[in-house]
């Protein structure tokens, strides 16, 4: 729950690169659809469905490894790191 809420923080978002508001936003998206298979015992997939959400996880790995290294580990801090109250 953090790391998506911290996804959807748009104004922190904005200060990233293009690849990383890719992946942040297909996290969001395909967390969403995976909490739906968990927790959602009436919930049903088409395997044509299946094939979109992997091809969406795999090109969000792809544009997340082309961003700088620095970039990278400022947002997995970001995502993982909870500030002091």
């Amino acid at each position: 729950g953090f790391a998506r809420a911290q996804c959807k923080n748009e104004k922190m978002m904005a200060q990233f690169p293009q690849g990383i508001k890719f992946f942040a936003g297909q996290f969001v998206e395909l967390q969403e659809k995976r909490h739906e298979a968990d927790y959602d015992p009436a919930s049903r997939f088409k395997v044509r469905d299946i094939h979109r959400y992997l091809d969406s996880a795999e090109s969000a790995i792809k544009h997340i490894n082309n961003v700088p290294v620095a970039d990278r580990r400022a947002f997995a801090a970001w995502v993982s790191v909870r500030g002091r109250p």
